[in-house]
């Protein structure tokens, strides 16, 4: 990777093991391959204080609040409240991760639904973006969201499903985000899903310590490896790494702040 070479990770959990125990090494790891910011995210009330903790003592490193879909059996009219406050600290930049997932079956799809429905409420109340997760429920999430009305904000995290979900999600007027799974020789059809999604929508992620790229595959993932994720984006755009950079950068910066008051480097 180039100096000029200027990326921002959209998605990571800085707060899971193994990359809870060495951030300072993970972010100079992250600032050395270019990554100028990152977005720690969290799956619970907990991991969302945590995640806040992490953003406070480095600057360029924003956090989202929220739970995941998969604890949604947890969620109470009290945990919607706590993640309303949460989401007042200044390291915050976004709800979630949240969403539906109907693929590993840990929570009923009806208190999925209504976590799903009070996450968009404080969204739009506090004005951030949402986060969303979505597995094997694609249907279900795209008639959610168009019965709440209006145009959302936001991100489709770890790009996937048919590209008739990309296209409403798209309409819907969110952002959408590849993951490292894009570099894995299997991965034609989340391939295919790259040129219908326009370049003022388009992100990049880690999803660390998950979903490791190609060549670094079976190790833990950490932010310093969206580079890999970026190159593979650029070749199937036809574009240069510093401009497929420049361009998922500019459009995180417009939806996630981090060029405002808490603007920093890794």
């Amino acid at each position: 990777m180039t100096a000029r070479q200027q990326l921002i990770d959209t998605h990571c959990h800085l707060d899971l093991d193994p990359l809870a125990g060495q951030v300072e090494a993970v972010l100079t790891r992250a600032r050395e391959a270019g990554v100028t910011h990152c977005l720690t995210i969290g799956t619970t009330v907990a991991a969302s204080r945590a995640n806040i903790a992490i953003a406070r003592t480095h600057p360029a490193v924003r956090a989202a609040v929220g739970v995941h879909p998969n604890e949604a059996d947890t969620v109470t009219d009290e945990t919607l409240a706590e993640i309303e406050a949460l989401s007042r600290d200044a390291a915050v930049a976004a709800i979630g991760e949240v969403g539906l997932d109907f693929y590993r079956e840990s929570a009923s799809p009806g208190n999925q639904a209504r976590a799903l429905r009070g996450f968009v409420a404080i969204s739009r109340r506090r004005n951030l973006p949402l986060l969303i997760h979505c597995r094997n429920a694609y249907d279900a999430l795209l008639a959610l969201l168009r019965s709440e009305g209006g145009a959302m904000r936001g991100v489709i995290h770890c790009a996937s499903g048919p590209p008739q979900f990309i296209e409403g999600a798209l309409a819907l007027g969110f952002h959408v985000s590849f993951a490292g799974n894009i570099t894995f020789p299997s991965a034609e059809a989340l391939r295919a899903l790259v040129p219908l999604v326009p370049d003022d929508r388009l992100l990049i992620e880690t999803d660390a310590p998950f979903l490791a790229p190609q060549p670094v595959r079976g190790k833990p993932n950490e932010p310093a490896y969206v580079a890999h994720t970026a190159a593979a984006l650029a070749r199937l755009r036809g574009v240069s790494v510093e401009a497929l950079g420049a361009m998922t950068s500019a459009n995180a910066q417009r939806l996630f702040g981090f060029n405002g008051a808490r603007r920093g480097s890794v």
